[in-house]
């Protein structure tokens, strides 16, 4: 874990992958808190959005229960920026496109699926994205989210068979999620100032080093 940023009211930090984005054992919870213990801070991680437990990147935590509230709240009305790299197998017929679907979220399989159709349980999701480069047949592309549902981005492009490298749950094979979140913008919830922070996937790795970003 790397803090990016810190003050009495919230941390920026880059999330590992394979680490939670909230408790449950291996956790940026936990991480966080003996973090705040070991600097002395009474303070308490608490989380505003989350990562899937595969993906790496930029995260914001609060500190505190009323800095939490205010970071929520920007949270459920989309006022959290959030951008991402991913690397896909294939190539977008357009190189730069906004996807809309409806999906559907099976909590007892952990997955998300597109349907055609409005039902309960069925949430309207929505990016933009813009192919950066493209090498040996797969393309990494710059994403923004309109809409935050879990599995979101790694759904849209796979059930356009343009799975995510080495997104095994929705056939894209093994290997490490190629998902990164590089851009993180919001407001501070005590100062008001508008906050941008930006960050790399270590490019000595696959498939990010077929890459120049």
């Amino acid at each position: 874990m790397t803090i990016l940023f810190e003050d009495k009211f919230l941390a920026v930090c880059l999330k590992p992958a394979g680490v939670l984005s909230q408790s449950g054992g291996n956790d940026m919870i936990s991480l966080l808190n003996a973090h705040f213990a070991e600097n002395g801070e009474n303070a308490e991680a608490f989380p505003v959005h989350r990562l899937d437990r595969e993906t790496a990147g930029l995260m914001v935590y609060a500190k505190n229960s009323k800095s939490a509230a205010a970071l929520s709240k920007q949270a459920e009305q989309n006022q959290i920026k959030k951008r991402y790299y991913a690397v896909i197998k294939g190539s977008p017929a357009e190189k730069s496109a906004v996807l809309k679907d409806l999906l559907f979220r099976d909590k007892q399989k952990n997955k998300t699926y597109v349907v055609n159709r409005m039902r309960k349980g069925v949430r309207e999701a929505s990016l933009e994205y813009e192919v950066m480069s493209e090498n040996g047949g797969l393309s990494l592309v710059d994403i923004l989210l309109h809409t935050g549902r879990t599995h979101q981005i790694r759904v849209q492009f796979a059930s356009r068979k343009m799975p995510l490298y080495g997104d095994g749950r929705y056939g894209g094979g093994g290997g490490s999620l190629a998902l990164f979140a590089h851009t993180l913008e919001f407001i501070h919830p005590i100062s008001g100032e508008r906050l941008s922070f930006s960050a790399k996937p270590d490019m000595n790795t696959e498939p990010w080093k077929q890459f120049d970003i």
